[in-house]
């Protein structure tokens, strides 16, 4: 699978969802929020606590995007 797939099935933008900011398929959990907890130091068990609409696949997965766009040569 491409990584143009999966983020399809992972993220999606929709101007009448959160004025169309990239958010987890399937919720209004913007995937910037992931992030942003975990710079403040929350667990992922925390962002995950507190937006249990957001499966935990998802967000690991999102994570691996980042780590492998970050580090792609």
């Amino acid at each position: 699978m491409t990584v143009d797939v999966v983020r399809s099935v992972l993220v999606s933008r929709d101007p009448e969802v959160h004025g169309g900011d990239a958010v987890f398929t399937g919720t209004r959990v913007p995937v910037d929020t992931l992030i942003d907890y975990l710079e403040a130091g929350h667990s992922l068990g925390e962002f995950l606590d507190h937006f249990p609409s957001v499966r935990r696949e998802k967000a690991v997965a999102a994570l691996e995007i980042l780590r492998d766009t970050l580090l792609a040569e």
